[in-house]
């Protein structure tokens, strides 16, 4: 086998999810201004109370499972056992509709329960959970073919069927919260709440047609197989698939279970700091509600290209072939490092700007400053857990996770009650965690690959961003029109060329990492060669 075909271009796919990524926020952003418009405040806490129910559900009964087909598909195809590929897929299909429909009878019969055990403290909030119920089942036997097509690394209709998931979601979301408002709040709630179901549904209709149109390539590809393989029976793929898919399901029901430690821990601890219940809930949403999305905006593409490296990677193990992980591994982090340190530095010079003139709120600017050293440690994070995951190791950064969040308990508890911190020391836990996730995460790397991060190209890019954030700076600083707006919009505009001159003239990035870059790649290798 050529070399060619062991290095599949997982970055085409990667460009391929992150702009899905991008335009399903998007729209999520601008359902949450009119459907708030709609239902207020009241409705939409009434909408979020059936939610985190429906998103443990889910959790439980799919989470992980699309990442276990595609690393057992990826395998399979590797060694050209189409056949076995074709079982995983079924086997996986039957299961999920079984746990899909279990967990979705079980949200319907057990509303009662959660309100009357005083779970779900309003009432009202019934008649939302009944109605996210048919989504459980949908989402769950949907990740069946989003599973198996990301195992034949085609991560086009993942992105084209979550574009049309929440753009369904969102129509049926507003339309059904406008019609049932005459009726009431709570069936409004319910109106919204449905969305998910319908737009499960649209997403579901959408993989089956891509998995329909790749028929006659996967019926040619089975035809051609000389090789006898034997067989997995039914039993072993269920039970490998659980053994994949349960760490990564884990570690999914880690960030609200976080989450939630957070509510509890740094509110409390900002009253021991000397603030008001009023400050420390201002100050608590400074972290949740601005800081930690900005972050988690900034590394759509590294989530993106977890993603896409897991059957990639997969792939590769199948056939030992060392060298083409090592190279594929290095050229991941080359590309994560490319994007999330520009990306950390200018959200710390900008945070300011950015705290008054999208949320009208400048006093958020320490904490997004601190939050913004995030981005790259969270880009290394989903890197290394999606390498990691491609090798089959997909407990490793479960386990890392769980050590990292004791240690931000701990942290959070004795840095949010420094005066001198309040919520930045809550910020810099948060930061804290990550990285030490990170760091577990990138041991385990070493020691399967050998791979290491290159500190002295981390420097170059790291220089290279300063001069950018310098240039960013003086943009914003000496107000070059009377417009905050622009002067923005002319900073991020002024900061793009600068970054890629000078990562291009210091050699921060190697011509072969750069034609691998899906468009542009090819284009700046033209037109910067000579600095190279």
């Amino acid at each position: 086998m050529s070399k060619n075909n062991l290095m599949p271009s997982f970055l085409t796919g990667t460009l391929i999810l992150t702009i899905s990524g991008i335009v399903v926020k998007v729209i999520g952003s601008l359902n949450w201004i009119i459907l708030s418009r709609v239902l207020g405040g009241e409705g939409i806490g009434l909408y979020q109370m059936g939610f985190p129910i429906y998103l443990l559900a889910l959790s439980v009964s799919s989470a992980g499972i699309p990442v276990a087909i595609s690393i057992i598909t990826a395998e399979k195809l590797a060694k050209n056992d189409y056949i076995g590929a074709k079982k995983v897929f079924h086997t996986s299909l039957y299961f999920l509709f079984l746990t899909g429909l279990v967990f979705s009878l079980a949200l319907v019969f057990g509303a009662k329960a959660l309100v009357s055990w005083g779970l779900i403290r309003d009432a009202r909030a019934y008649y939302s959970i009944i109605a996210l119920a048919p989504a459980v089942f949908f989402v769950t036997f949907l990740s069946s073919f989003r599973g198996y097509l990301q195992g034949w690394q085609t991560m086009t209709p993942t992105a084209v069927s979550e574009i049309c998931e929440q753009l369904l979601r969102v129509i049926t979301m507003i339309a059904m919260a406008n019609a049932l408002l005459p009726y009431g709040l709570e069936y409004a709630a319910a109106g919204a709440s449905l969305g998910a179901g319908v737009g499960a549904v649209g997403g579901l209709l959408v993989l089956m047609f891509f998995y329909k149109r790749m028929q006659k390539e996967m019926a040619l590809k089975l035809n051609q197989q000389t090789t006898l393989t034997i067989s997995d029976s039914a039993l072993t793929i269920i039970k490998r698939l659980l053994r994949l898919a349960l760490p990564v399901s884990m570690s999914s029901l880690m960030l609200p279970l976080v989450a939630n430690m957070d509510l509890l821990i740094v509110p409390a601890r900002l009253e021991v700091a000397g603030f008001s219940v009023s400050q420390a809930t201002e100050l608590f949403g400074y972290l949740t509600g601005m800081a930690v999305p900005l972050v988690n905006l900034s590394t759509i593409l590294t989530a993106s290209l977890a993603i896409s490296l897991v059957p990639s990677i997969a792939k590769l193990a199948a056939l030992k072939a060392k060298e083409a992980i090592s190279k594929q591994v290095n050229t991941a982090f080359n590309v994560a490092a490319l994007i999330t340190i520009p990306c950390s530095v200018g959200l710390f010079v900008l945070a300011e700007p950015i705290s008054s003139l999208i949320y009208n709120a400048p006093l958020a600017t320490p904490t997004i400053q601190v939050m913004s050293f995030g981005i790259f440690i969270l880009g290394v994070h989903q890197v290394s857990t999606g390498i990691l995951q491609g090798l089959g190791h997909t407990s490793i950064p479960m386990f890392n996770m769980i050590l990292a969040a004791l240690l931000k308990v701990l942290l959070n508890y004795q840095l949010t009650a420094l005066p001198f911190l309040g919520i930045k020391g809550a910020a810099l836990a948060t930061v804290v965690d990550i990285a030490f996730a990170a760091i577990l995460n990138l041991f385990f790397i070493y020691k399967y690959t050998g791979f290491s991060p290159n500190l002295w190209q981390l420097g170059k890019l790291s220089f290279a961003s300063l001069c950018m954030g310098l240039v960013v700076y003086a943009t914003i600083y000496w107000q070059i029109t009377t417009s905050a707006n622009l002067n923005l919009f002319l900073a991020i505009l002024f900061a793009i060329p600068v970054y890629t001159f000078l990562t291009l003239l210091l050699g921060a990035v190697d011509r072969d990492s750069l034609q691998k870059l899906p468009v542009i790649g090819p284009r700046l290798t033209m037109i910067f060669q000579r600095f190279i």
